[in-house]
């Protein structure tokens, strides 16, 4: 009885963490979120995505071809909740507090300890890098747990082969979610089967065999997209070192041009962009491993995490040292595959992201979770084992523990502090804050003027989807009226209605009356502003410009 009523307080606190205020706090959808959002409305009603490709397994949005199975996540709940942010971040809680279960049956399943297990759940439970991943619609978090589930029903199948077949459909879901698991799943089976080959063979063949059939069925229609269509990899390449535009291969050309004009043949080896590009990867796996990105950092880019903080508690690093030393040094009772799979399962996780520009990436490597809260709970329990164990003093053997969490509740605190309140005051900008202020100034006066020209560069890059997000315009009208246009990765010729989403000279603009919408950037001199929307810290978001 009492083990359940700490499963349900650690449930009860996932949830309270992912739910509470998801359509207040992170401060505003972003660009992927209100594509996904829209994505699914126009499914719903039409069974089309705004360019009218019927029921798609990919998007192609804004040119990044994303997986689209967090879109149709998201229409149950549109008719419950319409087209609001928390129908669209909804999918994400749901699924993220699901997570936190699927840790506590995968770590006892591991461990063979129920403390580890409650100890990793809960750790992942008030995780920032998981709950900040967990209340927004980023596909990643919906990849991560259903690759818990793969790996749960696989270790399950060990000993009940026929739920082999729900491994096979969690890791088949996987690739639908996300672009890294395109290449993180496959490691992951790989992994799985090399550690477990053994209690594989026993089986009889068709239970692997259907296994296999089943993930092959599932996963063929994603991978006859990214074989056979020249955009299936489109992201991919976007964000990859390997890109023609990447300022790495720039940097490159004109450091061997200069080795070339200088003879200088030893140069010309090590500046060989071969060379350079196993550098670049190798330090890009490693950078992901680095303490101060988890601990202290974390990403350049400030969605990935809350001001002043970064992926984990500082309070947990000492605990994961630990942790590690207990997991491979200790007489722990541990299974040596169990050994074996975390340490494979961590080490694979950075490959994809090691290929992409942007390193180290909170979001390509979300996959870390939750092998690094059970590291983290084997160091917590050796701890405490050690402390009673060796400590005869009472008051000393109380000490400790107490000491432990205060330091928790005191990081706790100050997380929950940093993220429902300071990061929608410093990171509004971020987060693309503004669209709904300024489309509801519009709507109400859109019939005045022949054309509403809004910016579609900088900050106001994708300025369509918000608008239609924020209108809930009808996806049927503007199918009728063209749908999305996309021209390589600049969306040009977007409009609906007197909506014109595009670069704009004011100058130029003679088509009366006619309202120009931008941020200051756009308007280089003085014109007559009749609208501004403010960030929260006061500072100017964008401006609405009137010409008459």
């Amino acid at each position: 009885m009492m083990k359940k009523a700490i499963l349900i307080f650690i449930l009860l606190l996932a949830s309270t963490l992912r739910l509470w205020q998801i359509g207040q706090t992170p401060i505003s959808l972003d660009w992927d979120e209100v594509a996904l959002g829209y994505n699914a409305y126009s499914l719903m009603l039409t069974g089309k995505d705004e360019y009218g490709k019927v029921f798609p397994v990919v998007l192609e949005s804004f040119g990044d071809f994303k997986p689209a199975l967090y879109t149709y996540l998201i229409i149950p709940f549109l008719p419950i909740f319409g087209l609001t942010d928390i129908a669209v971040r909804l999918p994400a809680a749901i699924i993220g507090v699901v997570a936190v279960l699927l840790t506590y049956f995968l770590a006892k399943e591991l461990i063979k300890r129920t403390d580890v297990a409650f100890i990793a759940s809960f750790l992942l439970a008030i995780s920032p890098w998981h709950v900040q991943f967990s209340r927004v619609a980023f596909e990643s978090g919906v990849g991560m747990a259903f690759n818990l589930a793969g790996i749960l029903f696989f270790l399950k199948g060990l000993k009940k082969p026929v739920l082999l077949n729900f491994a096979a459909i969690f890791f088949a879901l996987s690739i639908y979610t996300y672009q890294s698991e395109k290449l993180f799943v496959p490691l992951l089976l790989l992994i799985l089967i090399s550690v477990y080959w053994q209690q594989l063979k026993v089986f009889h063949k068709k239970y692997s065999l259907a296994a296999v059939f089943l993930l092959i069925i599932i996963t063929l229609p994603i991978a006859h997209f990214t074989l056979t269509n020249q955009n299936g990899l489109a992201r991919a390449k976007g964000v990859s070192i390997f890109s023609d535009t990447n300022s790495l291969l720039q940097r490159n050309v004109k450091i061997l041009q200069k080795d070339k004009s200088e003879h200088d043949y030893i140069g010309q080896i090590f500046d060989n962009r071969r060379v350079v590009y196993i550098k670049t990867i190798i330090q890009g796996y490693l950078s992901h491993f680095d303490l101060n990105w988890w601990f202290i950092t974390g990403d350049s880019v400030n969605r990935h995490h809350v001001p002043q903080m970064s992926l984990m508690y500082i309070t947990e690093l000492p605990f994961l040292l630990l942790g590690f030393y207990v997991l491979f040094f200790s007489p722990f009772p541990i299974n040596k595959k169990t050994k074996l799979f975390l340490l494979l399962w961590i080490l694979a996780t950075p490959i994809s992201a090691s290929f992409t520009t942007g390193v180290p990436h909170a979001v390509r490597t979300l996959n870390f979770l939750p092998s690094l809260q059970i590291i983290t709970s084997l160091g917590i329990l050796a701890a405490y084992l050690l402390v009673t164990k060796t400590v005869k003093n009472p008051f000393l053997k109380l000490a400790f523990p107490t000491v432990v969490v205060l330091l928790f509740i005191f990081n706790f605190i100050f997380y929950i502090n940093q993220y429902f309140v300071q990061q929608n005051y410093f990171y509004a900008k971020d987060w693309i804050y503004g669209y709904r202020q300024l489309v509801d100034y519009l709507t109400p006066m859109q019939s005045k003027y022949k054309k509403i020209i809004v910016s579609n560069k900088g900050y106001m890059d994708n300025s369509h989807m918000f608008f239609l997000y924020y209108q809930k315009y009808d996806p049927k009208k503007y199918l009728r009226e063209g749908g999305t246009k996309i021209s390589g990765i600049e969306r040009i010729g977007n409009k609906y209605q007197n909506f014109e989403f595009r670069p704009f000279n004011y100058y130029n603009e003679n088509d009366l009356p006619v309202l120009l919408v931008g941020t200051e950037r756009d308007f280089p001199k003085k014109f007559k502003v009749i609208k501004r929307i403010y960030f929260p810290d006061g500072t100017e978001a964008m401006r609405v410009v009137e010409k008459i």
